[in-house]
């Protein structure tokens, strides 16, 4: 499992540079009001697609692995399917311009919608490009895809708006991407499919079986992911929208690991139950959280020392206001560990995650407004933050139930333990580093986050949190990137 998702990922890292260096420059380019309501744009879009995805896309992780000749039609079931409800919303949105401005509180948003929902459909009928090729095991044509799809849409963004200043303008070149995209996916999936690409409803039938109360699980668990910024929207203007945002900044590298792991995890998981191995399965499973651990424990612990500034760095002195929501924000980066809905999705057990995410969603919905009564702006983090770990717990103890084992042996707890008290202890000497040095706010990341690595892989090593296997795996990435660095060939071995 290690060595394709260190692939994708890799894939993705250099998408990942792109998209997180857009809004840094977009930031620089628009004031707080234009730069409020370019958030709330691509807020919407992220909505509004994974909504209506129906949960084709994502099906398409349980159904390749197995399908045999029939993965074509199951691809373009999905494509049919996608560009259908992506039209309808599309039609929904550009008709209804006006409600949502006002709904956002914000008038500028209106004339803004139609080509949000031009843009939704291009995006929906193409989504499903890296899952198909990641799920027939294609993972180096995935991790180009990811590379090259982040890159191209950032350029598409950027580049218009440094010649001319406009959301107008950054938004036709969100649409122009999205148009080069479809018309890609769809000449990869006929050269790859052939004459198996093609509509077939016994295969719409099985898709729909499964993705219809995994699409109602994703609408509960974008509603409850997105309700504290549309909150936070429809109750302030656009300008503290964007201090918000802003603190609740993604931290890319998060989702690029954990999803890539996840699919590979769900597609190792869907392989052994199908050859009748379930206690392959927990072993997977304690492997996977384990692993991301390892990264998710020790980056949310740098990132708490040094948040500061972080996002002094990257958003400027404007967006003070954003760092304690971004302080709790870290805390989603610790449950990242526990990818619960993959294991879920791979038992089918999608009406499960609806009824976490429902219950997420009824948490918030009862609390925020009283958190952001009696704690402001960060009140509306605090109640999310709760609920996420309120859903991963029920989670786990469904996990439990199938497994027909005790909580105790659901997660590998002793590994989980050293390794959080390993990342806490890293962070002493860091902390200490950003306290006592005065420079800008990239010189102190770069010294707290240097000491910290240090400290880490110390700990790390001195109490063997690494195994054989991962060690050798990582001795040989360090060596591909050694190879890659400038004046390779001068350092011959003696």
């Amino acid at each position: 499992m290690l060595r394709p998702a260190f692939l994708i990922i890799a894939g993705r890292m250099a998408g990942f540079a792109a998209a997180f260096v857009t809004p840094l420059i977009l930031v620089r380019i628009f004031d707080l009001a234009a730069f409020g309501t370019y958030k709330q744009w691509f807020l919407l879009y992220i909505t509004i697609l994974t909504v209506t995805q129906i949960g084709m896309a994502e099906s398409l992780l349980y159904f390749l692995p197995r399908a045999g000749a029939e993965a074509g039609r199951y691809v373009m079931n999905s494509i049919l399917f996608l560009s259908i409800t992506g039209a309808a919303a599309a039609l929904l949105v550009t008709w209804g311009a006006g409600p949502i401005a006002r709904w956002m509180n914000n008038p500028a948003l209106a004339p803004l919608v139609p080509m949000l929902g031009l843009y939704v459909w291009l995006m929906q009928t193409s989504v499903g490009l890296e899952t198909v090729m990641t799920a027939r095991g294609s993972y180096r044509s995935a991790a180009l895809a990811y590379a090259t799809s982040d890159i191209v849409r950032a350029l598409f963004l950027v580049v218009p708006v440094l010649f001319v200043p406009s959301l107008r303008v950054l938004l036709y070149g969100a649409v122009s991407f999205g148009l080069l995209r479809l018309l890609y996916t769809l000449h990869y999936f006929r050269r790859e499919f052939a004459g198996a690409f093609r509509p077939d409803g016994a295969c719409l039938t099985r898709q729909l079986g499964y993705s219809l109360p995994f699409a109602l699980a994703v609408l509960a668990s974008v509603v409850q992911e997105n309700f504290h910024q549309y909150t936070v929207a429809g109750l302030f203007d656009a300008a503290t929208f964007a201090i918000y945002a802003v603190g609740c900044l993604q931290i890319p590298i998060v989702d690029l690991i954990g999803t890539t792991i996840c699919n590979v995890m769900m597609v190792g998981m869907t392989q052994a139950l199908h050859a009748g191995r379930e206690t392959e399965v927990i072993e997977i499973w304690h492997h996977t959280v384990r692993k991301l651990a390892l990264v998710f424990f020790p980056l949310a612990c740098v990132l708490l020392v040094t948040a500061r500034d972080v996002i002094v760095m990257l958003f400027t002195d404007s967006y003070l206001a954003s760092v304690p929501v971004f302080m709790v924000s870290l805390i989603a980066v610790v449950f990242a560990a526990l990818p619960v809905d993959g294991l879920l999705r791979v038992y089918a057990k999608t009406r499960t995650l609806m009824t976490i995410n429902l219950l997420r969603l009824a948490m918030i919905a009862l609390l925020i407004h009283w958190s952001i009564a009696s704690f402001g702006l960060l009140g509306a983090m605090l109640v999310t933050v709760a609920a996420l770990g309120a859903g991963k717990a029920v989670a786990l103890g469904r996990a439990a139930s199938l497994w027909r084992v005790g909580l105790l042996q659901v997660l590998p707890w002793r590994p989980l333990s050293l390794v959080a008290a390993v990342s806490a202890a890293a962070a002493v000497p860091a902390f200490a580093v950003a306290d006592v040095v005065h420079a800008a706010p990239f010189l102190r990341i770069l010294a707290a986050g240097t000491v910290y690595a240090g400290a880490y892989a110390a700990l790390v090593t001195g109490f063997g949190l690494l195994s054989a296997h991962e060690r050798a795996s990582l001795f040989e990435l360090l060596e591909r990137v050694h190879l890659w660095l400038p004046g390779r060939y001068q350092h011959k071995p003696s």
